[in-house]
């Protein structure tokens, strides 16, 4: 998902789409392109896919991000991009591609759930994150030539994405504020950069940090929080997301106090 400035909008690719707006599109195993779309991709996990896709897998996050992914620092970026890593293929297919189509469908990540429907994120002056949607099939896509209709809203119910959304928009908020350095001297590899990954990306170990070590004699936690924390994987990631902004760059949040 895209960070867009408003005056960029316009000058995107792929047809914008408004709420209520239709468009036709069904992918099924008897279109001559099936499956076509899960090769040589540059698709980006956020923090809500990984936890989904380990889950999945029955695997740790440790294991998943070691085995399924590209951790990749661009020049000028100040917090890592988590790609997932292709098959050692000829065509470089998705890694759990079968024949009959997604194996990981349940758990598949936001940018394959959302196909052809892409998002991209602005903020308005409070900080908030609000999605804009493209209509965006690549031009092989012969789903686009089916007739059933839909509008952004009915896709997302269809494809169970309203969670993915609103954890990716959460994430959006998170990963704005690297557009400066938080790292100073010590650098993007340092102790507080690594830190930040584990609260994103690493929710087994960043739960056992939260839950086992001294976290809590140093910090608390209100009961509610805690509660959830513990019987919800997701609510430890929003819990994740909190701690980075308190972590790196002192901002409030209501969910612990320090002692």
């Amino acid at each position: 998902m895209k960070s867009v400035e408003i005056s960029e909008i316009d000058k995107l690719p792929g047809k914008r789409i408004d709420s209520g707006e239709p468009f036709k599109f069904k992918c099924h195993k008897d279109v001559s392109c099936f499956n076509l779309c899960c090769r040589n991709l540059n698709l980006f996990l956020y923090p809500y896919d990984v936890l989904r896709l380990k889950n999945e897998l029955n695997i740790s996050s440790d294991e998943f991000i070691e085995k399924h992914t590209d951790i990749v620092l661009r020049e000028g970026n100040y917090f890592p991009d988590v790609l997932l890593k292709m098959a050692d293929n000829e065509e470089k297919t998705c890694p759990f591609l079968s024949k009959e189509g997604c194996s990981v469908y349940s758990g598949r990540p936001d940018s394959c759930r959302t196909f052809p429907v892409e998002h991209g994120v602005i903020f308005g002056e409070s900080g908030k994150a609000d999605m804009i949607s493209f209509f965006k099939p690549p031009e092989f896509c012969r789903g686009q030539d089916e007739d059933t209709v839909w509008t952004k809203e009915t896709w997302s119910k269809d494809q169970e994405a309203e969670k993915y959304y609103k954890m990716t928009l959460l994430w959006a908020e998170v990963k704005a504020l690297f557009g400066n350095d938080p790292w100073g001297p010590e650098g993007a590899n340092g102790q507080r950069a690594k830190m930040a990954f584990m609260s994103a990306y690493n929710m087994d170990i960043f739960s056992d940090f939260i839950l086992k070590s001294s976290f809590k004699k140093r910090f608390k936690i209100k009961a509610d929080v805690l509660k959830k924390i513990k019987k919800n994987e997701t609510e430890m990631l929003k819990f994740g997301f909190s701690w980075i902004k308190f972590y790196l760059w002192n901002l409030p949040t209501k969910k612990f106090k320090k002692l």
